[in-house]
């Protein structure tokens, strides 16, 4: 029996990975390996992109096939960052929380951007279809687990949701969650059959592929390392060469760095982790036996979900502003994982990763214009990868002149995060929401 376990690497069923990767359970299953070029030179494009994560790339895949030249320059390779390294849900949601938003934005305009979202997914499921992305290895179903007993208010969301989106969710009481877990921990759950959970890293790479093809070029290994911001042309520089193009967009996330002191102001990198167990088909069936992803409802839970047909267990959660050993946090996760589902106790953790995420202080994304030709996509921590596409694509929108979508975030500007104070106060807030959870569960 193990409770707190080295990580172990086992040769078999993974490959080591090739590319210039953290090392992941995506990484080791990655279906593209492509290697592409460091920009070397003078390039000119109609649009210059920075960041080769899902944002920047949706923005270029969008703005490729309305036939303008598109350039992408990448500090690493496409998807190093969170985009390649997260949990892989997809689901219509935004980390500030509804009411929240609502006391932002209003009612109505509250209930636009969540119809956004929900056009996330069902863009993000036709990308993945229409592109032929069989490596994404698309699953449908999401439960959202609740570990105190009330329901009234899981109920009322139902309702509310088919009133005001059309959109299907069930409630599962203890009994009906019996058939998906065994957990002393769940009592009640909801179903929703339209969100679904995707292998990212693979998903970002094959949208890459897709904009080699339509003649966009993507330039890996090469940083940023200046910006000359103030002219009609927008230029960046990196060691080798310079992209020089009337339009820019900014889509650095938890990675972004000083090329605009703005933007790295605005956004704290916050550390999320993540841990694959080994192959134990039939101890996990034990306690789980859904292939939909799930994550329990507390304001600072985990999230996780079964792979490779069952196989494996990928696990979530915790977040730091300093970086963590991913080993010491995944004995953290490992902790969690044994509170839901204690018959799980000899499943051994093989391997454990981390990466950073954008977060806004108000916690929704950032898309806008910052000035004249320099538009910015960022801030999408916690908030899924639907979010992160609907967002590319409703920026190509207002690049292209297509629609005044992207107003819909001008209330949720460049708010400065607060420095190494914002990254105090985060992490204090993150603990407080665990002390909170802890009383909560206790009733």
């Amino acid at each position: 029996m193990a409770t707190s376990l080295p990580i172990m690497c086992r040769s078999g069923s993974t490959s080591t990975p090739d590319m210039a990767f953290p090392d992941t359970w995506y990484a080791r299953t990655a279906a593209d390996r492509t290697r592409r070029p460091v920009l070397s030179g003078r390039e000119e494009a109609d649009v210059a992109i920075v960041g080769g994560g899902l944002a920047g790339l949706t923005t270029a895949l969008e703005l490729a096939r309305a036939g303008l030249a598109v350039a992408v320059i990448e500090a690493e390779q496409v998807g190093f960052g969170a985009s390649g390294r997260n949990g892989g849900l997809v689901s219509p949601a935004f980390a500030g929380g509804d009411a929240a938003i609502r006391a932002r934005v209003g009612e109505t305009e509250a209930q636009a951007l969540h119809r956004l979202s929900i056009e996330g997914v069902e863009r993000l499921r036709a990308t993945i279809r229409d592109l032929e992305i069989d490596s994404a290895g698309l699953v449908p179903g999401l439960l959202s687990l609740r570990r105190f007993d009330r329901a009234d208010d899981l109920k009322a969301h139902v309702d509310e949701f088919a009133s005001l989106y059309g959109y299907e969710l069930h409630y599962l009481d203890r009994a009906a969650l019996e058939a998906h877990v065994s957990s002393p921990r769940y009592f009640h759950a909801l179903h929703d059959p339209n969100a679904f959970h995707i292998h990212p890293l693979n998903l970002v790479r094959a949208i890459a592929v897709e904009i080699d093809r339509l003649g966009g070029r993507i330039f890996e290994g090469s940083p940023a390392t200046g910006a000359h911001l103030s002219g009609p042309a927008k230029r960046i520089e990196t060691a080798q060469g310079t992209i020089e193009a009337p339009r820019l967009v900014l889509a650095t996330g938890g990675y972004t760095g000083r090329l605009v002191p703005r933007l790295k102001r605005a956004v704290l990198p916050i550390a999320t982790y993540m841990m694959a167990t080994e192959e134990a088909p039939e101890l996990i069936a034990g306690a789980i036996r859904t292939s939909a992803c799930l994550y329990d409802d507390r304001r600072a839970g985990d999230y996780y979900r079964l792979v490779q047909g069952g196989r494996r267990l990928l696990w979530g959660g915790r977040i730091t502003t300093r970086a963590a050993a991913p080993a010491g946090i995944a004995r953290e996760l490992r902790r969690e994982m044994l509170t839901a589902y204690p018959q799980l106790e000899g499943l051994k953790t093989e391997l454990s990763w981390s990466g950073l995420m954008g977060y806004a202080r108000h916690l929704m994304p950032q898309v806008g214009e910052m000035a004249p030709g320099i538009w910015h996509i960022t801030a999408f921590g916690g908030h899924g990868l639907n979010t992160t596409a609907i967002a590319g694509k409703v920026l190509a929108e207002a690049i292209l002149g297509e629609s005044d979508r992207i107003g819909l975030f001008a209330p949720f500007g460049l708010d400065w995060a607060g420095g190494p104070a914002g990254l105090i106060a985060a992490q204090l807030t993150y603990w407080k929401l665990q002390i909170q959870d802890r009383w909560r569960e206790r009733g």
